[in-house]
C-alpha cells in the first residue's frame, strides 16, 4: 500500500487569491515580520498583530478552494493507500475542498489561542486583544499561529511519516524555510521517490527527482489525473 506524503505551500492558495510571502509582491516585503509574526511583536503591540491576522483571516474566509486543493482531495477520495497532506498554509481551504487527512504545521487562522494558559478555541471572524480567554479569563489571546523562533506543530508525526514515505511531492513552496525545507532529505534518506510541483523549479538544481514547472491549478490536476490514470 503506497503512502504519499504532500507538503504544500503558499504557491497552492495563491490562486485562490491568498497572498505568497516571498516572491517579489509577497507579504513579508509588505510587513515587517519582526512585527506580525514573532512573539515579541506580538507583546509590543498586540492590536497590530490582531489587524494583521483579522484581515488575512478575513481573506481566507471569503476565497474558495482551487482545482489544486480539489485535485488533492481527489487523489485521497480515489486512490488507494495512505496520503497525508502537511501545509505550511494557515488557510482551511485543503479542507474546504474535502481533503481529510491534513496536519496544519503553521497553525491555523481558524483557531485562537490563550497566551497565558495554552487553551485553544475556534476563533471569530475578528479577534480582539481585549477579549477574554474563556477557560482562564486572561485577556492574552492570539491567533493559533506558528511565529518565527517558535517550534511547529505535528513534527513528530511528520517525521514518522516521511520515514514511512513511498513518494514525497512538495508543492507551491519555496524550500527556503526549515524545518519543511529538510523535508526532501529526509524522505530521501528514507527511501522515498520525490516530486517538486512549482511555479518554477527550486533554488538547489537537483534536489528532486521529478519537477513539475507551472501554475498550481494546471499542474496538479494533470499530475493527479497521472496518478489516478
Amino acid at each position: 500500500m503506497e503512502r504519499i506524503v504532500i507538503l504544500t505551500g503558499a504557491g497552492i492558495s495563491a490562486e485562490s487569491g491568498l497572498g505568497t510571502f516571498r516572491d517579489k509582491d509577497g507579504l513579508w516585503t509588505r510587513y515587517d515580520l519582526n512585527e506580525v509574526a514573532t512573539p515579541e511583536g506580538f507583546a509590543r503591540n498586540p492590536r497590530l498583530v490582531h489587524d494583521f491576522y483579522n484581515a488575512r483571516r478575513a481573506n481566507a474566509l471569503d476565497a474558495s478552494p482551487n482545482a489544486a486543493h480539489e485535485a488533492l482531495a481527489r487523489l485521497e477520495r480515489e486512490r488507494a493507500g495512505e496520503l497525508l497532506i502537511v501545509t505550511q498554509n494557515v488557510d482551511d481551504l485543503h479542507e474546504r475542498a474535502g481533503s481529510r487527512n491534513v496536519l496544519h504545521m503553521h497553525g491555523a487562522l481558524a483557531g485562537a489561542l490563550c497566551a497565558a494558559c495554552d487553551h485553544r478555541w475556534p476563533a471569530p471572524r475578528a479577534m480582539d486583544p481585549d477579549a477574554p480567554c474563556p477557560a482562564c479569563a486572561a485577556p492574552r489571546t492570539r491567533p493559533d499561529i506558528v511565529w518565527f523562533g517558535e517550534i511547529p506543530y505535528h513534527m513528530d508525526q511528520i517525521a514518522e511519516a516521511l520515514w514511512q514515505a513511498d513518494l514525497f511531492v512538495s508543492i507551491g513552496t519555496s524550500g527556503e524555510v526549515y524545518p519543511a525545507a529538510g523535508f526532501v532529505q529526509e524522505a530521501q534518506a528514507a527511501g522515498a521517490e520525490t516530486l517538486e510541483i512549482n511555479l518554477e523549479p527550486s533554488r538547489v538544481p537537483g534536489l528532486f527527482d521529478r519537477v513539475i514547472a507551472g501554475p498550481a491549478t494546471d499542474t496538479v490536476p494533470n499530475w493527479v489525473a497521472e496518478m489516478l490514470a
